[in-house]
Order: structure tokens, then sequence, then C-alpha cells
């Protein structure tokens, strides 16, 4: 229950990214979340929905891997969890170290949680 709660947490934490880059990226709330200037963020609006949509992706994937059954669902569920942690690990190098924490962290909390509970 408690691996199911944090892999829930991830998927909203993933679904909120993606309203925050692919609706919000120009508004107040965005602006002060990526630490960006107007111009800044509409010239980079189009990269930011993008990076919103795949986090759409990553958020439905562990959604998916809740729904899917005791046999399908953990792998999927690692494998998504995986894929926010090396997301997560990448942004960190090129981007914010900040990422390591709000992304990679919590999957990584996930990912440990979900592989001590099928033991």
């Amino acid at each position: 229950m408690l691996a199911q709660a944090a892999v829930v947490v991830v998927a909203l934490e993933h679904a909120w990214f993606l309203v925050l880059e692919m609706f919000l990226w120009t508004r107040p709330i965005g602006l002060r979340t990526f630490g960006q200037t107007m111009e800044q963020a509409r010239a980079s609006a189009t990269l930011a929905a993008n990076q919103g949509l795949y986090n759409g992706f990553l958020a439905a994937g562990l959604v998916w891997g809740l729904v899917a059954g005791p046999v399908l669902g953990p792998p999927v569920t690692v494998f998504f969890l995986s894929c926010v942690i090396v997301a997560g690990a990448f942004g960190a190098r090129t981007v914010s170290r900040r990422i390591l924490i709000v992304q990679a962290l919590p999957a990584a909390v996930a990912l440990v949680l979900v592989l001590a509970s099928r033991s």
C-alpha cells in the first residue's frame, strides 16, 4: 500500500509538470517555478509543451502500472519509475541540481518501495 501511494505521488507530480509546462509556462506560476522572464518563456514555450507531453507520458505509464494487475503492473511500474529517475538525473546534470531532489528522489523512494513490496 505504501509503495502504491508513493507511485501515485510521482504520477501526480508528473501530471502537474505536464500542466505547468504545457499550459502555465508563460503564466506567473510558470515564470516563478522555472525562474524565467516572459521573453524567455515565450521563446521556449513550444519546447516546454513538448517536455510537458513527455511528463504526461511518464504519469500515464505509472498509472498504467498501478492498474495493470499483479503480473504486468510491477514491471511496468519499475520501468516507468526508472525512466523518471534517469530523466531526473539528466535534468540535474544539464539544467538544475534541484531536479534531482524534486523529480529523481521521489521516484527512487517509490522504486525502492515497489521492489521491497515484491519480496
